[in-house]
């Protein structure tokens, strides 16, 4: 059974940091990436890994804050959330492909998290 499980969300004021984690099971993958969705507003693509190579490629928003890494040891993908913004708010989903190894558009991933919450006070 294949799991995405994020956690390292919460409630952080502007300029702070917080990490998240994204821990899969059930089988290994090509690529991950991270996505937010604020409310109201559609699903919007923040960062992508290459497992195997561990290349990254992160949104033009959030570009020299965030940044995605892995843990080949653990199965774990992370994105280190640093110069948090009110407009970082949002809920962030891992997701996971076995086709790609690197894609910004969500429809290419076949497996989601159920997301966790970060919120940035002003």
């Amino acid at each position: 059974q294949v799991q995405l499980v994020e956690s390292g969300g919460g409630l952080a004021q502007a300029g702070g940091s917080l990490r998240l984690s994204c821990a899969a099971s059930g089988r290994t993958f090509r690529s991950y990436g991270w996505f937010r969705q604020a409310p109201g507003k559609e699903r919007e693509f923040v960062a992508t890994i290459n497992w195997n190579s561990g290349s990254t490629y992160h949104a033009d928003s959030v570009k020299g804050r965030f940044t995605m890494s892995r843990d080949n040891g653990k199965n774990t993908v992370y994105l280190q959330l640093n110069s948090l913004k009110p407009e970082d708010t949002g809920h962030y989903y891992c997701a996971a492909s076995t086709r790609h190894y690197y894609s910004d558009d969500g429809s290419t991933y076949e497996y989601w998290g159920q997301g966790t919450q970060v919120s940035v006070s002003s």
